[in-house]
Protein backbone atom coordinates (compact mmCIF):
# COMPACT_ATOMS: atom_id res chain seq x y z
CA UNK A 1 0.00 0.00 0.00
CA UNK A 2 1.31 3.41 -0.97
CA UNK A 3 -0.44 6.17 0.94
CA UNK A 4 0.17 9.66 -0.53
CA UNK A 5 3.75 8.79 -1.46
CA UNK A 6 4.74 7.89 2.12
CA UNK A 7 6.52 4.55 2.52
CA UNK A 8 5.23 2.14 5.13
CA UNK A 9 7.32 -0.25 7.18
CA UNK A 10 4.55 -2.79 7.22
CA UNK A 11 5.51 -5.91 5.22
CA UNK A 12 2.11 -6.32 3.59
CA UNK A 13 2.20 -2.69 2.49
CA UNK A 14 5.68 -3.14 1.08
CA UNK A 15 4.59 -6.24 -0.84
CA UNK A 16 1.65 -4.38 -2.37
CA UNK A 17 3.88 -1.46 -3.32
CA UNK A 18 6.36 -3.84 -4.94
CA UNK A 19 3.56 -5.45 -6.94
CA UNK A 20 2.37 -2.01 -7.97
CA UNK A 21 5.82 -0.87 -9.10
CA UNK A 22 6.44 -4.11 -10.99
CA UNK A 23 3.08 -4.18 -12.75
CA UNK A 24 -0.62 -4.57 -12.10
CA UNK A 25 -1.54 -6.76 -9.14
CA UNK A 26 -3.99 -9.54 -9.98
CA UNK A 27 -5.50 -9.44 -6.49
CA UNK A 28 -8.91 -7.86 -5.95
CA UNK A 29 -9.38 -5.34 -3.16
CA UNK A 30 -12.30 -5.58 -0.77
CA UNK A 31 -13.49 -2.18 0.46
CA UNK A 32 -16.30 -1.23 2.83
CA UNK A 33 -18.01 2.18 2.72
CA UNK A 34 -19.97 3.67 5.59
CA UNK A 35 -21.45 7.13 5.50
CA UNK A 36 -23.44 9.74 7.39
CA UNK A 37 -23.42 8.36 10.94
CA UNK A 38 -24.25 11.84 12.34
CA UNK A 39 -22.80 11.18 15.78
CA UNK A 40 -23.21 13.68 18.60
CA UNK A 41 -21.23 14.55 21.68
CA UNK A 42 -23.82 12.84 23.88
CA UNK A 43 -23.92 9.05 24.08
CA UNK A 44 -27.70 9.12 23.66
CA UNK A 45 -27.55 11.62 20.77
CA UNK A 46 -30.25 11.16 18.17
CA UNK A 47 -31.06 12.16 14.61
CA UNK A 48 -34.75 12.24 13.72
CA UNK A 49 -35.50 10.03 16.69
CA UNK A 50 -32.78 7.45 16.01
CA UNK A 51 -29.87 6.91 18.40
CA UNK A 52 -26.99 7.28 15.95
CA UNK A 53 -24.35 5.58 18.09
CA UNK A 54 -26.57 2.53 18.45
CA UNK A 55 -27.33 2.42 14.73
CA UNK A 56 -23.62 2.76 13.84
CA UNK A 57 -22.82 -0.09 16.23
CA UNK A 58 -25.45 -2.26 14.54
CA UNK A 59 -23.99 -1.57 11.09
CA UNK A 60 -20.39 -2.15 12.23
CA UNK A 61 -21.42 -5.42 13.87
CA UNK A 62 -23.06 -6.46 10.60
CA UNK A 63 -19.87 -5.61 8.69
CA UNK A 64 -17.82 -7.59 11.19
CA UNK A 65 -20.12 -10.57 10.73
CA UNK A 66 -20.26 -10.41 6.92
CA UNK A 67 -16.87 -8.98 5.96
CA UNK A 68 -14.52 -9.25 8.92
CA UNK A 69 -11.26 -8.36 7.15
CA UNK A 70 -11.68 -5.64 4.52
CA UNK A 71 -8.61 -4.12 2.90
CA UNK A 72 -9.86 -0.65 3.83
CA UNK A 73 -12.88 1.13 5.24
CA UNK A 74 -14.06 4.45 3.78
CA UNK A 75 -16.17 6.93 5.79
CA UNK A 76 -17.65 9.44 3.38
CA UNK A 77 -18.68 12.39 5.51
CA UNK A 78 -21.17 13.67 8.07
CA UNK A 79 -19.40 11.61 10.69
CA UNK A 80 -20.61 14.11 13.28
CA UNK A 81 -23.89 15.97 13.42
CA UNK A 82 -22.59 18.56 15.88
CA UNK A 83 -18.93 18.75 14.79
CA UNK A 84 -17.75 17.90 18.29
CA UNK A 85 -14.38 16.42 19.18
CA UNK A 86 -16.20 13.83 21.29
CA UNK A 87 -18.17 12.62 18.24
CA UNK A 88 -14.97 12.09 16.22
CA UNK A 89 -13.27 10.36 19.14
CA UNK A 90 -16.24 8.03 19.40
CA UNK A 91 -16.16 7.33 15.66
CA UNK A 92 -12.42 6.61 15.68
CA UNK A 93 -12.77 4.19 18.58
CA UNK A 94 -15.59 2.30 16.90
CA UNK A 95 -14.04 1.88 13.44
CA UNK A 96 -10.54 1.01 14.60
CA UNK A 97 -11.80 -2.42 15.62
CA UNK A 98 -11.29 -3.66 12.04
CA UNK A 99 -7.51 -3.38 12.08
CA UNK A 100 -7.41 -2.14 8.48
CA UNK A 101 -6.75 1.36 7.12
CA UNK A 102 -9.72 3.67 7.67
CA UNK A 103 -10.07 6.88 5.66
CA UNK A 104 -12.30 9.83 6.57
CA UNK A 105 -13.29 13.13 5.01
CA UNK A 106 -15.82 15.86 5.68
CA UNK A 107 -19.49 16.26 4.93
CA UNK A 108 -21.57 19.39 5.34
CA UNK A 109 -22.23 18.75 9.06
CA UNK A 110 -18.57 18.12 9.87
CA UNK A 111 -16.02 20.43 11.46
CA UNK A 112 -12.62 20.30 9.72
CA UNK A 113 -10.65 21.54 12.72
CA UNK A 114 -12.21 19.08 15.17
CA UNK A 115 -11.83 16.20 12.71
CA UNK A 116 -8.16 17.02 12.14
CA UNK A 117 -7.59 17.32 15.86
CA UNK A 118 -8.72 13.73 16.38
CA UNK A 119 -7.48 12.04 13.19
CA UNK A 120 -4.22 13.88 12.54
CA UNK A 121 -1.27 11.51 12.36
CA UNK A 122 -3.40 8.39 12.03
CA UNK A 123 -3.37 8.29 8.23
CA UNK A 124 -7.16 8.65 8.17
CA UNK A 125 -7.07 12.01 6.38
CA UNK A 126 -4.85 10.97 3.47
CA UNK A 127 -6.05 12.36 0.15
CA UNK A 128 -4.46 9.90 -2.32
CA UNK A 129 -4.16 6.20 -1.51
CA UNK A 130 -2.73 3.57 -3.83
CA UNK A 131 -3.33 -0.13 -3.28
CA UNK A 132 -2.70 -2.89 -5.78
CA UNK A 133 -4.10 -1.95 -9.19
CA UNK A 134 -6.22 0.85 -7.74
CA UNK A 135 -5.93 4.47 -6.72
CA UNK A 136 -8.32 6.21 -4.32
CA UNK A 137 -8.71 9.99 -4.39
CA UNK A 138 -10.64 11.58 -1.50
CA UNK A 139 -12.00 15.10 -1.95
CA UNK A 140 -13.39 17.65 0.50
CA UNK A 141 -16.72 19.06 -0.75
CA UNK A 142 -17.59 20.92 2.47
CA UNK A 143 -18.45 24.59 1.96
CA UNK A 144 -18.43 26.16 5.41
CA UNK A 145 -21.85 27.26 6.57
CA UNK A 146 -23.69 25.67 3.64
CA UNK A 147 -25.62 22.44 3.16
CA UNK A 148 -24.74 22.10 -0.52
CA UNK A 149 -21.26 21.11 -1.63
CA UNK A 150 -18.42 22.75 -3.55
CA UNK A 151 -14.98 21.54 -4.61
CA UNK A 152 -12.30 24.20 -4.29
CA UNK A 153 -9.74 24.88 -7.01
CA UNK A 154 -7.16 23.13 -4.82
CA UNK A 155 -9.28 19.98 -4.61
CA UNK A 156 -9.91 19.95 -8.34
CA UNK A 157 -6.21 20.43 -9.09
CA UNK A 158 -5.32 17.60 -6.72
CA UNK A 159 -7.78 15.34 -8.56
CA UNK A 160 -6.47 16.25 -12.00
CA UNK A 161 -2.85 15.79 -11.00
CA UNK A 162 -3.41 12.49 -9.19
CA UNK A 163 -5.28 11.03 -12.16
CA UNK A 164 -2.58 12.23 -14.56
CA UNK A 165 0.25 10.92 -12.37
CA UNK A 166 -0.87 7.28 -12.51
CA UNK A 167 -2.84 6.58 -15.70
CA UNK A 168 -1.97 2.89 -15.23
CA UNK A 169 -4.11 2.64 -12.09
CA UNK A 170 -7.87 2.22 -11.94
CA UNK A 171 -9.21 5.17 -9.95
CA UNK A 172 -12.07 5.53 -7.48
CA UNK A 173 -12.92 9.13 -6.60
CA UNK A 174 -14.93 9.78 -3.45
CA UNK A 175 -16.45 12.83 -1.76
CA UNK A 176 -19.59 13.66 0.23
CA UNK A 177 -22.09 15.50 -2.00
CA UNK A 178 -23.82 13.95 -5.00
CA UNK A 179 -22.46 15.09 -8.39
CA UNK A 180 -25.56 14.14 -10.42
CA UNK A 181 -29.27 14.67 -9.91
CA UNK A 182 -31.10 11.75 -8.31
CA UNK A 183 -34.73 12.70 -9.06
CA UNK A 184 -35.25 13.87 -5.50
CA UNK A 185 -36.09 17.59 -5.68
CA UNK A 186 -35.12 18.73 -2.20
CA UNK A 187 -31.85 16.77 -2.20
CA UNK A 188 -30.90 17.82 -5.72
CA UNK A 189 -31.00 21.42 -4.50
CA UNK A 190 -28.21 20.66 -2.00
CA UNK A 191 -25.85 18.56 -4.09
CA UNK A 192 -22.44 19.46 -5.49
CA UNK A 193 -22.84 22.92 -7.01
CA UNK A 194 -19.77 22.95 -9.27
CA UNK A 195 -20.28 19.45 -10.60
CA UNK A 196 -19.48 20.55 -14.16
CA UNK A 197 -15.88 21.31 -13.15
CA UNK A 198 -15.57 17.90 -11.50
CA UNK A 199 -17.05 16.01 -14.42
CA UNK A 200 -14.87 17.87 -16.91
CA UNK A 201 -11.79 16.51 -15.14
CA UNK A 202 -13.30 13.03 -14.86
CA UNK A 203 -13.97 13.04 -18.60
CA UNK A 204 -10.33 13.94 -19.34
CA UNK A 205 -8.98 10.77 -17.76
CA UNK A 206 -9.72 7.27 -18.98
CA UNK A 207 -8.63 5.62 -15.72
CA UNK A 208 -11.64 6.72 -13.61
CA UNK A 209 -13.82 3.73 -12.80
CA UNK A 210 -16.07 4.98 -10.02
CA UNK A 211 -17.48 8.05 -8.25
CA UNK A 212 -18.59 7.20 -4.70
CA UNK A 213 -20.47 9.49 -2.31
CA UNK A 214 -22.77 9.79 0.70
CA UNK A 215 -25.05 12.70 1.75
CA UNK A 216 -28.31 11.46 0.26
CA UNK A 217 -29.04 8.65 2.79
CA UNK A 218 -30.14 6.26 0.05
CA UNK A 219 -28.74 3.80 -2.47
CA UNK A 220 -27.75 4.71 -6.03
CA UNK A 221 -26.05 2.43 -8.57
CA UNK A 222 -25.90 3.76 -12.12
CA UNK A 223 -23.47 4.53 -14.95
CA UNK A 224 -22.27 7.73 -16.59
CA UNK A 225 -20.56 6.56 -19.75
CA UNK A 226 -17.88 4.15 -18.43
CA UNK A 227 -17.88 5.45 -14.84
CA UNK A 228 -19.86 3.70 -12.09
CA UNK A 229 -21.90 6.09 -9.91
CA UNK A 230 -22.51 4.81 -6.39
CA UNK A 231 -24.22 6.23 -3.32
CA UNK A 232 -24.80 4.43 -0.07
CA UNK A 233 -27.37 4.30 2.73
CA UNK A 234 -26.61 6.11 5.96
CA UNK A 235 -25.68 4.18 9.09
CA UNK A 236 -28.67 5.94 10.66
CA UNK A 237 -31.88 7.40 9.15
CA UNK A 238 -32.74 6.92 5.44
CA UNK A 239 -34.30 9.51 3.09
CA UNK A 240 -37.17 8.57 0.79
CA UNK A 241 -36.13 8.34 -2.89
CA UNK A 242 -37.96 10.38 -5.57
CA UNK A 243 -39.47 12.75 -3.00
CA UNK A 244 -40.34 16.37 -3.75
CA UNK A 245 -39.76 17.57 -0.18
CA UNK A 246 -38.06 16.22 2.93
CA UNK A 247 -39.26 12.67 3.67
CA UNK A 248 -37.92 9.74 5.71
CA UNK A 249 -37.78 6.20 4.36
CA UNK A 250 -38.52 3.13 6.51
CA UNK A 251 -35.46 1.16 5.33
CA UNK A 252 -32.84 0.08 7.86
CA UNK A 253 -29.34 1.58 8.23
CA UNK A 254 -26.70 -0.01 6.03
CA UNK A 255 -23.33 0.00 4.32
CA UNK A 256 -21.81 -0.77 0.91
CA UNK A 257 -19.17 -3.35 0.06
CA UNK A 258 -17.04 -3.09 -3.06
CA UNK A 259 -14.81 -5.71 -4.65
CA UNK A 260 -12.40 -3.81 -6.87
CA UNK A 261 -11.00 -6.19 -9.43
CA UNK A 262 -7.59 -5.92 -11.07
CA UNK A 263 -9.21 -5.49 -14.51
CA UNK A 264 -11.06 -2.36 -13.31
CA UNK A 265 -14.45 -4.00 -12.92
CA UNK A 266 -16.43 -3.54 -9.71
CA UNK A 267 -18.67 -5.94 -7.84
CA UNK A 268 -20.72 -4.18 -5.18
CA UNK A 269 -23.77 -4.46 -2.98
CA UNK A 270 -25.58 -2.90 -0.03
CA UNK A 271 -26.27 -4.68 3.23
CA UNK A 272 -28.73 -3.40 5.83
CA UNK A 273 -29.15 -4.02 9.55
CA UNK A 274 -32.79 -4.97 9.06
CA UNK A 275 -32.63 -7.48 11.90
CA UNK A 276 -32.61 -4.57 14.38
CA UNK A 277 -35.63 -2.45 15.27
CA UNK A 278 -34.92 1.30 15.27
CA UNK A 279 -37.04 4.21 16.44
CA UNK A 280 -37.53 6.98 13.87
CA UNK A 281 -39.61 10.18 13.97
CA UNK A 282 -41.44 9.94 10.65
CA UNK A 283 -43.30 13.20 11.35
CA UNK A 284 -40.17 15.31 11.27
CA UNK A 285 -40.03 18.06 8.66
CA UNK A 286 -36.23 18.38 8.52
CA UNK A 287 -33.03 18.03 10.46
Amino acid sequence: MDIADEESADKESTDKQSALDGGQSDEALFIVQITDPHLRKEEDGKLLGMNTRASLDAVLNLIKRNHATPDALLATGDLAQDGSIEAYQCFEEKVNRFGCPVFWFTGNHDNREAMRGVAQGSGALEKVVRMGAWQFIFLDSLLDGKVHGHLSDEELTLLDEALAARPDLHSLVSFHHHPVDIDCKWLDAIGLKNREQLLEIIDKHSNVRCLLWGHIHQEVDSMREDVRLLATPSTCVQFLPNSESFAIDNLAPGYRWLQLNADGSIDTGVERADHIEFQVDYNSKGY
